[in-house]
């Protein structure tokens, strides 16, 4: 069962024939560097979701508009070189997912507008001055992952109502993935749970983690950082193996085999980091542009996994559910 469908590849821009002529037609062939976290795959949706409302706003690839793509695969390691690259490629926006993906491209380059689709913490690691006025080149959206890390342990905590001692798994090499897990024992404590930290810091540390608290808690929570996301169905799958339930931040993480997913909207974010991409590309100054806090959140939840953990979510939480996958 789905509550909630949205499937923008599936759009053409022949689909928004009203929207597309009611925008001024830009007048200049514009390039935009997307410098990815994750792979092709893991944010296929968002990009769509990106692209199609460029072509609302009168952006069309191959006409106006070119893209190029560039992947970090779940490590920070090539993100300077992409950022460079796309200095020499001469683009006119660079879009990047993540802190640390915004934070590579703004030390290469002071000139070129950077649009970050979402990061933790934009004022604290320097990203812009401030939310309002953001000054110099870069501007976007923030994540407030850190900020709903306990509304995710309330809901673990609706889902399983016996859970008293629960693992945090997170990347400690990512600062905003620490604020994130800093922000976890306190929310534990006030709802009388004890936490667990497992630090990793590459693919390889995930199982003997996730080995290490066998048998000494009831369930996983998974702080969102490019590692985490990467190895999704592996971080899922070794949770099932070991009847852990799992709460994450990002919504394809129930889709991989998780059981609850809660947070910022993505696809969402993608949509609004296209219209500042559009303000830039006609003129406007990413200093001038305030950040966005998000606007959308959602709960996704896995019956699949559910069932396989041998849970029965209680209906009031399958009721405020965006998306129900059976």
């Amino acid at each position: 069962m789905r509550r909630r469908e949205v499937i923008p590849g599936l759009l053409s821009a022949a689909a928004w024939p009203s929207v597309a002529r009611a925008q001024p037609q830009p007048s200049k062939r514009a390039s935009i560097g997307y410098l990815g976290a994750q792979t092709a795959a893991a944010e296929h949706r968002w990009i769509t979701a990106f692209t199609t409302r460029l072509t609302e706003l009168g952006w069309r690839a191959g006409e106006n508009l070119a893209v190029e793509y560039r992947w970090g695969e779940g490590r920070d390691e090539p993100y300077a070189a992409i950022a460079a690259e796309f200095v020499r490629l001469k683009v006119d926006v660079i879009v990047t997912h993540g802190t640390r993906a915004a934070l590579a491209a703004k030390q290469t380059t002071s000139t070129i507008p950077i649009v970050f689709t979402t990061a933790g913490d934009p004022v604290g690691t320097g990203l812009v001055e401030s939310l309002a006025r953001p000054s110099g080149n870069v501007t976007g959206l923030s994540s407030q992952m850190g900020d709903t890390a306990a509304k995710r342990l309330e809901l673990l905590r609706e889902v399983v109502p016996s859970l008293r001692r629960v693992a945090v798994l997170g990347n400690v090499e990512n600062r905003i993935n620490l604020l994130e897990i800093s922000e976890v024992p306190a929310a534990a404590q006030r709802l009388g749970l004890e936490s667990i930290e497992l630090g990793i810091r590459r693919a390889e540390d995930i199982q003997p983690s996730v080995d290490s608290v066998k048998g000494r808690v009831e369930a996983l929570y998974v702080a969102t950082d490019p590692l985490t996301n990467s190895n999704s169905k592996r971080i899922s799958g070794l949770a099932l193996a070991e009847g852990l339930p799992t709460i994450f931040g990002v919504t394809f993480f129930a889709e991989a085999g998780g059981l609850v997913s809660y947070g910022v909207s993505f696809t969402d974010q993608y949509r609004r980091a296209a219209e500042y991409v559009d303000k830039i590309l006609r003129g406007e100054r990413p200093g001038d542009l305030p950040v966005s806090q998000p606007v959308k959140f959602e709960l996704i939840i896995n019956l699949k996994t559910a069932r396989a953990l041998g849970l029965t979510i209680p209906p009031t939480l399958l009721a405020r559910a965006d998306e129900v996958i059976e």
